[in-house]
């Protein structure tokens, strides 16, 4: 096939790592291959069912149509509501949007500001899809490099040496994909501290994991933090891991009006509004029984206990353990520069992914997708058996390096 009338734009991009790395697990079971996935980036949860009830009778009840771009009133209210219980916040419907997932509100925010040079401040390690959204909208990915050794959170010194007449945004992501990295209420002034000095530069917190914070760490949200930088900042966030709904695909901002109107007109020419069931659902999540998230919390903090107890007997990795979100962020330094039993030489955290899928059958996401080597990403969204299936073949496997 060929490729003459694509796009530079589409050109330019891969297609998702992570998503790309779960499909390659798909077809190698269709193939009759045993692999054990810890590429998979959902809660593998039920969605509860007081939420499966709404949308059961929203379906009865016929609301099976468009609704408004922005989201039914019910939907915006529900938000309106759990922004200020769960976060402190106060905002009115007007200043909150409804999407199709967390992503595609990302995506339209950059989308309806981001003109051609414009620069876009992200993190190692990032989400794997903030640069290439940013590409897509013309803008250039600015990438500041994280450091282990502090926590892989962005520093205020780095974000200042960052920033230029050309930054539009910073996108920050707490807790963080892929590392479990939760920023502290003073981390998040210090950050503030540095963007008061830049008025013409956006903020876009990803909070996409806010309900799976661990021990005695705190999600706090970076409007609470600097509440006079709300006029130029956009939460996303969303039904999809809180509250097991990854199919579901409905998400939300919260920022300025100016903001979401420009969404919303972007939003009014794509997919005219989210699904109105999805809606509907949401609303029960949102605004209903909280227990099941709190379960849910309590669950994976004791399966993020169990995969750091074993990853820690395997011989070549270290990592910091994730104080939120469901993944370990394992730095494979240790294993690169060993030979396979086959005598192949490991010389990055490609090659590590490589060889654990082959010798091991476990499946993981290498760290040069969220922008950082050689590290890989695990996630213990996967039930007890799972995970210590998984860790074993990789204490074997990692064992018979040479």
């Amino acid at each position: 096939m060929t490729t003459r009338f694509l796009s530079k734009r589409v050109s330019s991009i891969a297609p998702s790592p992570s998503i790309a790395a779960n499909a390659l697990v798909a077809k190698l079971r269709a193939e009759g291959r045993d692999i054990v996935n810890f590429t998979v980036g959902e809660p593998d949860l039920d969605t509860p069912s007081h939420i499966l009830d709404a949308a059961t009778k929203a379906m009865a009840d016929g609301e099976t149509h468009y609704t408004s771009t922005l989201g039914t009133p019910a939907l915006r209210d529900a938000i309106v509501s759990k922004l200020w219980r769960d976060n402190g916040l106060e905002f009115t419907v007007d200043e909150v949007v409804a999407g199709t997932g967390g992503k595609q509100i990302i995506f339209e925010a950059l989308a309806a500001t981001l003109d051609p040079g414009d620069e876009v401040i992200v993190h190692t390690p990032y989400w794997v899809s903030y640069p290439d959204i940013t590409k897509l909208s013309g803008g250039l990915p600015v990438v500041i490099e994280g450091r282990e050794a502090s926590g892989f959170k962005l520093t205020a010194a780095d974000l200042a040496s960052a920033i230029t007449p050309r930054t539009k945004w910073l996108i920050l992501n707490s807790p963080n994909n892929p590392s479990g990295a939760v920023y502290s209420r003073s981390e998040l002034e210090d950050l503030a501290h540095v963007l008061r000095d830049h008025p013409h530069v956006l903020v876009m917190s990803d909070e996409i994991y806010e309900h799976f914070v661990y021990g005695d760490k705190r999600h706090v949200s970076f409007a609470a933090a600097a509440p006079d930088l709300k006029d130029r900042l956009l939460i996303i966030n969303g039904a999809s891991k809180g509250y097991a709904m990854t199919g579901w695909r409905l998400g939300f901002g919260a920022g300025p009006k100016w903001l979401i109107a420009a969404i919303g007109k972007l939003l009014s020419q794509s997919t005219t509004c989210p699904s109105s069931i999805s809606q509907a659902a949401a609303v029960a999540a949102f605004a209903g029984d909280q227990t099941p998230v709190k379960a849910m919390a309590s669950l994976y903090q004791a399966r993020r206990n169990l995969m750091a107890g074993l990853l820690e007997k395997i011989p070549g990795l270290s990592f910091t353990i994730p104080d939120g979100a469901f993944y370990i962020f394992v730095n494979v330094q240790g294993l690169v520069g060993k030979k396979t039993p086959k005598g192949k030489l490991l010389t990055s955290d490609a090659d590590v992914v490589g060889f654990w899928l082959e010798e091991a059958g476990v499946a993981a996401v290498v760290g040069e997708a969220y922008g950082i080597s050689p590290y890989v990403r695990l996630s213990f969204a996967s039930g007890d058996a799972v995970i210590q299936d998984g860790c074993a073949r990789l204490r074997k496997a990692c064992e018979s390096l040479i």
